[in-house]
């Protein structure tokens, strides 16, 4: 078993961004009611233009764009979003606000309908991470005392979008964990091929857990418990948690949790939720904040890719140019992950959050916009040398005449879902709303 050497950071995120997000919200920037509702606008010639704004894209279209204000939230501030899509085929999404969660469907043409929302638990907070678990959303938050909630997506169907549905907390739950040290987390991991879902960087640190990873048994989602937690590597950023498969054939069929844990990747054995085990602790080159990623191939957990938030705001390692880096990680054995190689995008700024489906890459980069890597040739070439962009809608063009293109800021767009079978793709940002954009046909073909 291998162990980094060096000890985890603190949370280097919370001070910057929060002074982004406050030096935004003084300039008027999260008053979304100022950015007017767009319909279908083309990407041509590497812009897409509406009355006011020119958007830098390349292969993706622009399908329909409304404000946060039109989606019900009176503070604005996007954050995390998921998507469902129901036995029938119907394409649902869920909107993180500071104030809620919106819920929409997203019409065959591709335009937002919004059906609804259901309000923070306790008070507001920028920061509401949500995932999908099967027919469940899961929506955790910063705010203390806010818990889990866990809201059924099927109560959707039968809404009239004439009369949008405020939901809640008190009846329109499926189950609400309030067995959080103070009640908040930040951030909120699923496995829908199990029964558990996983709070990470609960607060505080000097709990039992330590802001691990905490486990929390949902066979019954009206009455959540929680039989233990991962301390041992202390705070966890992100994870992703899913039964094995891949060439380490010693935990095949076993529950593994790939770790973000702010300086390492940290992979976790949590079969036995009595007594998880730690496989490996590894840090990298350019560890600034190890925040989040994703394995290439949940049915061959060969590869990683990792994103780091913070090398580039840092300039440390291959992020000192300020282009975010994507790291690639073999990890064939489980008790011994070794980065393999990178890939450097063109833009200026900073990785956020990505995951990945049949090939693709999708990934929120902030001010750089949504982003989307072929990375089907890693099996093959674990350097990222094969690695190419395929589009990219850059959805926040007031930094675009920045230096190199764009500013190196905690701006834009915080997350995205893009596994849709008709390929709309919602990206939610912070400052204007919520984004439909579809990569043009035969994208992956190129």
């Amino acid at each position: 078993m291998y162990y980094a050497a060096l000890p985890h950071l603190s949370e280097l995120g919370t001070n910057a961004s929060q002074e982004t997000f406050a030096r935004q919200r003084a300039a008027g920037k999260y008053e979304s009611s100022q950015y007017a509702e767009l319909d279908f606008i083309p990407c041509t010639n590497g812009t897409a233009v509406s009355d006011k704004d020119t958007f830098r894209c390349n292969n993706i279209d622009l399908y329909h764009f409304l404000p946060h204000s039109a989606l019900g939230s009176t503070r604005g501030f996007g954050s995390s979003s998921w998507g469902w899509t129901s036995d029938d085929g119907r394409e649902f999404v869920a909107i993180g606000q500071s104030d809620g969660t919106a819920f929409a469907e997203i019409s065959k043409e591709g335009k937002l309908i919004y059906l609804g929302r259901l309000p923070q638990f306790s008070v507001p907070s920028n920061w509401r991470e949500i995932r999908g678990h099967n027919n469940l959303m899961i929506i955790g938050s910063e705010a203390e005392k806010h818990g889990i909630q866990i809201f059924d997506m099927t109560k959707l169907l039968t809404v009239d979008p004439a009369n949008p549905v405020t939901f809640s907390n008190d009846k329109d739950l499926a189950g609400h964990y309030n067995g959080l040290p103070i009640g908040r987390t930040h951030n909120v991991v699923t496995n829908p091929a199990g029964n558990f879902i996983y709070s990470v960087g609960a607060a505080p640190r000097n709990h039992t857990c330590r802001s691990g990873i905490i486990f929390i048994d949902i066979s019954d989602p009206s009455n959540p418990t929680s039989p233990g937690c991962a301390s041992a590597d202390g705070y966890v950023h992100d994870a992703q948690c899913l039964f094995y498969k891949g060439p380490d054939t010693r935990y095949t069929g076993r529950e593994i949790c790939y770790g973000y844990n702010e300086d390492t990747l940290t992979i976790y054995d949590i079969t036995d939720k009595k007594n998880p085990e730690i496989l490996s602790i590894t840090s990298y080159e350019g560890a600034a904040y190890t925040h989040q990623g994703a394995v290439l191939d949940p049915e061959n957990q060969q590869y990683l890719l990792l994103d780091d938030e913070y090398d580039e705001y840092d300039k440390v390692g291959p992020g000192i140019p300020g282009n975010p880096i994507t790291y690639i990680w073999d990890i064939s054995d489980l008790t011994k992950p070794r980065q393999t190689g990178l890939y450097k995008s063109e833009a200026k700024g900073i990785d956020h959050n990505q995951y990945v489906a049949n090939g693709f890459a999708y990934q929120s980069n902030y001010g750089t916009g949504f982003r989307v890597l072929d990375v089907r040739s890693i099996p093959s070439d674990p350097t990222g040398k094969g690695v190419k962009e395929v589009g990219f809608f850059d959805i926040y063009p007031e930094d675009d005449n920045a230096p190199g293109g764009g500013s190196v800021d905690f701006v834009g767009t915080w997350s995205s879902y893009a596994l849709f079978k008709s390929g709309y793709i919602l990206v939610n940002t912070m400052e204007r709303g919520a984004f439909i954009v579809k990569l043009k046909a035969g994208f992956d073909k190129l």
